[in-house]
């Protein structure tokens, strides 16, 4: 059973409850598809004697709920959390801390980097969960029996999942691993909203030179800025794709900026702007220039030595359980073979379990050999 709270006074009678626990499972469920800031309709909480659904449209003061995700002696469990971060920093004003997600927990105890919510609960709890509401509009009311009970089963196994994992974790000696992968969570959502960081979540970003990163870093910066102010999508002002485009031609007027497709929705004033930004962008001084993550296509040997490297990470992923796209990815690779800093192989405990593992085959002071239709180290 859970309490569906949409009073004020209710919620503050959970909240005092709650502030007694060591965890706490949080979900939201929201709506965003034509506004830029999310639209929080739902957040549900658990600990582990209780459940509770949130109206946060019924209730006008969430302050106990604030204070409660705020306190840092709880730590709040998520699953794939980082959507839920952000909705909850822009409806309540604050990133919770620390956190637990269990989607990364699992990637280190030997499921697949993304694996789904339903799963962990079958494999941890032995339920099996509907998933009838998944489309459900959470912002119209009232809200029926079923949907309540399918927003309350988001957080309802969590907390055992949790207390399941972390035992895990422990007995391998992995929870030192995780935690600093939470905190990276919580740092990547405190600038996530910083205009001037905007394009670093353009699609296809990574093909721009460092001067068109210059370009693009403003271009997105004022897309952000006036989607923000109108409160809807920013792909409503303009695309990502016009913004590459832009970033390449870089049009000095209206009527050149016209001739990109997809600019024809810009009023005047919007186009007007834009090329300022642009031009902006352009002026920038090339010690300001962002750092680019651009990589030149590798040569033929190099990619040989990629495919090496990768058959080391799946190796090591098959050794320990944990998920290879979590241990490294192919760019971490080229990164480190190319000495590239900061590179996440040359720090933390990717540097201690894989990092020394593939200097050691780099200057073939190790190999890789099959043995009964596997892959192992020499």
């Amino acid at each position: 059973m859970s309490d569906y709270i949409f009073r004020e006074d209710d919620l503050a009678t959970f909240c005092e409850r709650a502030a007694s626990s060591k965890i706490l499972a949080v979900d939201t469920e929201f709506l965003r598809e034509r506004s830029y800031y999310p639209k929080l309709c739902l957040i549900q909480l658990a600990v582990p004697q209780e459940v509770a659904v949130v109206d946060p449209l019924r209730i006008k003061n969430l302050g106990a709920l604030k204070e409660l995700l705020a306190n840092e002696r709880i730590v709040k469990i998520f699953h794939a959390c980082s959507q839920d971060l952000e909705v909850i920093q822009d409806a309540l004003g604050c990133v919770p801390k620390p956190i637990f997600d269990t989607q990364v927990g699992a990637a280190f105890l030997g499921m697949r980097q993304q694996v789904g919510y339903g799963c962990l609960v079958e494999r941890f709890c032995g339920v099996h969960l509907p998933k009838a509401e998944a489309l459900s509009d959470w912002s119209r009311r009232p809200l029926d029996e079923e949907q309540l009970s399918y927003a309350a089963d988001d957080v309802r196994y969590l907390p055992n999942i949790y207390q399941q994992m972390t035992k895990q974790l422990v007995e391998e000696d992995r929870l030192g691993w995780v935690l600093p992968e939470m905190q990276a969570i919580n740092d990547k959502v405190a600038v996530a909203r910083d205009p001037q960081e905007a394009y670093l979540h353009l699609k296809r970003v990574n093909s721009l030179t460092r001067r068109q990163l210059a370009v693009a870093r403003e271009a997105c910066a004022w897309r952000e800025k006036t989607a923000a102010s109108r409160n809807i999508p920013r792909k409503w002002v303009v695309s990502d794709e016009v913004i590459i485009e832009c970033c390449r031609h870089v049009p000095r007027d209206v009527d050149r900026l016209r001739r990109i497709r997809g600019t024809e929705q810009l009023s005047v004033a919007d186009a007007g702007s834009l090329i300022a930004a642009l031009n902006k962008g352009l002026s920038t001084s090339p010690s300001r220039y962002p750092h680019s993550k651009r990589h030149e296509h590798p040569s033929a040997e190099t990619e040989g030595v990629l495919d090496l490297m990768y058959a080391m990470v799946r190796v090591m992923s098959e050794q320990t359980g944990i998920a290879a796209q979590l241990l490294a990815t192919r760019e971490d690779l080229l990164d480190f073979l190319q000495g590239r800093q900061p590179c996440s192989l040359s720090e933390g405990w990717r540097s201690e379990l894989l990092g020394s593992r593939l200097r050691r085959l780099l200057c073939g002071e190790c190999g890789l050999t099959v043995k009964d239709g596997k892959i192992e180290v020499l």
